[in-house]
């Protein structure tokens, strides 16, 4: 029985992870930015459009899901100044 893979000599078994991971921040910033819109948009929003940022510079293949990260990280501060001048608070609420 054999618990671990076995070793191989050949360096075409190796894939590469950096487009899955490019591919990994799109959907997080997507998913991000959109619970953003609802609960803790100063912290969600800057780290969707960062994760998105990232994503798009490592080329990644889910290019519109970052753009929408990207957008909706945005509009997550966006919405934060607009509840902002309502409230004349840092924080808004409900």
């Amino acid at each position: 029985m054999q618990l671990t893979a076995p070793a191989s000599s050949t360096t075409t078994d190796v894939k590469p992870t950096g487009r899955r991971d490019a591919d990994g921040m799109a959907v997080a910033s997507f998913i991000l930015g959109l619970v953003g819109l609802l609960v803790l948009n100063v912290f969600l929003g800057p780290i969707a459009i960062a994760l998105a940022g990232a994503a798009l510079w490592r080329g990644t293949a889910r290019r519109g899901r970052a753009l929408l990260g990207l957008g909706l990280g945005i509009a997550d501060l966006l919405v934060l100044v607009a509840f902002m001048q309502l409230d004349s608070t840092v924080s808004w609420s409900f």
